[in-house]
């Protein structure tokens, strides 16, 4: 059967299988000017939806409930995805799977997809923050960090050295921005998190009894290594790391607000690393043993 797109067919298990012929189709929306920042920031979050890139952010995506409205796959990669759309069951029978060369794939994207597959997926709304930090141990909080690749990379160390949980501030970065999905590797669905409606407010983390860590530095830190012994001593201690935006760290007033003013000792006259390599630092060192 013929339309707009080209020829359209289902494979094995009854996936909408749609050959790309025409790039002006009104259902390849959701993957066009992805090159254009400020298009794609605006148009995501009121159409509810994010872009997942690769076969095992999808995966990940998939495992943590997100649900699909489209695949994009380049033509070589569709034989690697099968078990993916097999997985979907009947519910994935009516998701349309568009495929085309890497050239045209190219020229509806802007550019290179390599990884394999993107899929436009729905959002959910999120969780309330006391929801979300309920029975979590160790949170981090992300303040008004505005690059999507430190936003992705703190959410990697969060997923691979046991955050329980993390919050983003109004102004912070979207953590399901196309770029922050795909550094993070898929952890933004791994790690719980929600987005503060009000900053700094330590009211709701001190009724659950953490500890705010402001990850900063000033004359009133202490090194993380005698943080680090506190925790130790400290077992059954809950820990809120506060960690500031790129070019001008945490705010005063936040560190103001913070029970505690925690620095990473450097050598060689380094300041300071980069946020998502201090939060690794810190995630590292305050881990759960």
């Amino acid at each position: 059967m013929l339309d707009t797109l080209g020829i359209k067919h289902r494979c094995d298990n009854d996936q909408v299988i749609i050959q790309v012929k025409d790039l002006s189709d009104q259902r390849l929306l959701d993957y066009t000017s992805l090159t254009d920042v400020k298009l794609r920031s605006r148009l995501e979050p009121e159409r509810g939806l994010f872009m997942a890139e690769s076969k095992n952010v999808i995966e990940r995506a998939l495992e943590a409930g997100y649900k699909p409205r489209s695949f994009l796959i380049p033509q070589k990669w569709l034989a690697s995805m099968q078990g993916v759309l097999a997985g979907l069951g009947p519910e994935g029978a009516d998701i349309p799977v568009f495929v085309a060369s890497e050239d045209v794939l190219e020229q509806i994207t802007g550019f290179h997809l390599h990884r394999s597959a993107m899929a436009a997926m729905y959002r959910r709304e999120l969780a309330p923050v006391q929801e979300v930090i309920a029975h979590a141990r160790r949170i981090a909080i992300i303040e008004d960090i505005v690059d999507h690749k430190n936003v992705g990379a703190i959410f990697r160390s969060a997923a691979a050295l046991d955050v329980d949980a993390v919050l983003v501030t109004p102004s912070c970065a979207d953590p399901l921005y196309r770029r922050s999905v795909r550094v993070s590797m898929g952890s933004v669905f791994q790690v719980p998190w929600t987005r503060l409606e009000t900053w700094p407010d330590m009211g709701p983390l001190h009724d659950l009894g953490f500890h705010v860590v402001a990850l900063a530095l000033g004359e009133n830190t202490i090194r993380l290594d005698d943080f680090e012994r506190r925790v130790k001593d400290n077992p059954n201690m809950k820990v809120a790391w506060v960690l500031g935006s790129e070019g001008y760290g945490l705010k005063e007033r936040t560190i103001r607000a913070a029970d505690s003013s925690v620095m990473i000792p450097m050598s060689h006259g380094v300041d300071s690393l980069n946020v998502a390599a201090a939060s690794a630092v810190a995630f590292w060192a305050t881990r759960r043993r």
